[in-house]
């Protein structure tokens, strides 16, 4: 037997009852707004682990850690026509950047519609660690840095299970001389090198050595009025691991090769804001004006996830809906939709409207029930403004609906192909070719299944997509990873038609 959302939500309203407390109360000790907690008594909301244990603590109810012992899984019952509208929300990986952006600022960071996910809350975790104050006001993080910040209390079981905490060492060699990070985790893709981290930035001071577990970062800055780096790939972290390192190197530096894609725009925007120089954002050159200190009371809205929009338009492919997807960051999708275009896929978009940060260029999409076929090349990821690489997943998905054979390729992640593989548990005749590429033959019958969650963020989401047209119950298995990229998916989903539930433990018999 497996225990529910509703029966946790059950007791933890009686055991809220049972304190005296209030909903609004409870939400206080949570930090988090009141419909969150009404979410949570009904079943309707996602509950993460450090909610969990947040709930278990502040209600003295040991016995939920117990219940929700080991994997949190999705029950989705296909299949699922969805209908209706859906807002985008904003970037998770924005998000990140910015919470590790924030250790540049000595004055008030308020981040605004940042969202709750286990990406946020393990960054949180390590900023809390170091002496940093956190505090969530109805969907805002309101961000204050010590005077002096203690990377040796850092939490090393969250750093370890975030990539992320690669993005520490450029803000943190403006503040010590010497300190110690732990390894980066995050998703399983594969041999993913940290060494263009390193040497982008060694042309600003920071030397960094890999041993027993741990980097040990020194600094030496020369004091020279310019710098140039060459990055030797076009990462997205990489990019904002130098421009943060930039930010507060005085005088000018030179980036090239750099990423111009949406979260290091959002970066950008942000450091604009708080007194750096940047020209030629969204392009391969970035030139940065650094600043010695910076010290502002700053308010950013983060701006909305590209890659979120692919996954709402793609969970309306899929199930042939008509739905419309709002708030979509065009800029970051006009090859995706190209590709789609040459599909068959049939769409409405609104006039461009621009994001809360008065930057990012949005659009309303409505699609319809389209008869799709096979695109006449393979489809690749490349850098901004190209196919966005975390967007290539969604196509094994779109591609399996389609009629004919199709070749995803996938040059950046070692694993990914192999991955998506497990698409074929759903009934998909996916053919991994090599750990690069997947060949798709559409169009698909699917069915569901249990199947466990692979370790990677995407393939997993695809999973969750295609059940959505599967006949029959799908348990998808062990779902962390999805938590730590999406917020209330599964809700979101079902307020469209679709028909999720959260359990924890094994599928009953009758699945």
């Amino acid at each position: 037997m497996s225990a529910t959302s509703e029966s946790i939500g059950r007791l933890i309203r009686e055991a809220r009852d049972a304190k005296g407390w209030s909903q609004q109360e409870l939400a206080d000790v949570l930090e988090t707004p009141i419909g969150v907690v009404e979410r949570i008594e009904t079943g309707q909301q996602n509950i993460s682990q450090s909610t969990i244990e947040a709930l278990a603590s502040s209600l003295n109810l040991p016995v939920l850690r117990a219940i929700t012992e080991g994997s949190m899984n999705f029950r989705i019952e296909g299949p699922t026509t969805l209908s209706g509208e859906i807002e985008v929300r904003t970037s998770k990986n924005a998000a990140v950047a910015l919470l590790c952006a924030s250790l540049l600022n000595r004055g008030t960071t308020t981040l605004r519609g940042i969202a709750r996910i286990e990406e946020v809350d393990r960054i949180s975790e390590v900023l809390r660690s170091i002496g940093v104050d956190l505090t969530w006001h109805d969907g805002d993080l309101v961000i204050r840095r010590p005077e002096l910040l203690s990377p040796e209390t850092i939490d090393k079981r969250a750093a370890r299970r975030t990539r992320s905490i690669l993005m520490f060492l450029g803000p943190l060699m403006h503040e010590f001389d010497e300190f110690r990070l732990p390894y980066a985790g995050g998703c399983d893709l594969g041999a993913r090198t940290v060494h263009p981290h390193m040497a982008g930035l060694g042309k600003l001071g920071l030397s960094v050595l890999a041993t027993d577990g741990e980097y040990q970062a020194s600094v030496a800055k020369d004091g020279a009025d310019e710098h140039h780096v060459t990055l030797i790939e076009r990462g997205d972290t990489v990019t904002e691991n130098i421009i943060m390192a930039a930010a507060r190197t005085p005088g000018t530096t030179v980036i090239r090769n750099a990423s111009g894609n949406y979260m290091v725009q959002d970066l950008c925007f942000f450091l604009q804001r708080l007194g750096v120089g940047i020209e030629g954002i969204g392009t391969t050159t970035l030139r940065i004006t650094g600043v010695d200190t910076i010290d502002e009371d700053v308010e950013y809205e983060i701006s909305e996830d590209p890659i979120e929009a692919m996954s709402l338009l793609t969970a309306g492919i899929v199930t042939k809906s008509e739905l419309t997807v709002r708030r979509c960051p065009v800029e970051f999708l006009d090859v995706e939709l190209a590709v789609l275009d040459e599909m068959g896929q049939r769409l409405d978009m609104s006039p461009v409207y621009l994001s809360r940060n008065g930057k990012t260029r949005l659009v309303d999409i409505t699609l319809h029930p389209s008869t799709l076929h096979a695109p006449l090349d393979k489809i690749h990821p490349m850098p901004f403004p190209g196919l966005n690489i975390d967007n290539l997943p969604f196509f094994a998905v779109i591609c399996a609906a389609a009629e004919g054979q199709s070749m995803i390729y996938d040059w950046v992640y070692d694993n990914r192909a192999i991955h998506l593989q497990k698409l074929g548990e759903l009934g998909a005749n996916v053919q991994v070719m090599d750990a690069h590429r997947l060949l798709v033959i559409g169009p698909t019958r699917w069915r569901g299944r249990t199947v466990e969650t692979p370790p990677a963020l995407r393939p997993a989401v695809c999973l969750l997509l295609a059940a959505l047209a599967g006949r029959g119950v799908t348990n998808l298995m062990d779902v962390y990873v999805i938590n730590r990229g999406y917020e209330d998916l599964p809700q979101r989903l079902n307020k469209l038609g679709a028909n999720i539930s959260v359990f924890w433990g094994e599928p009953d018999d009758e699945d």
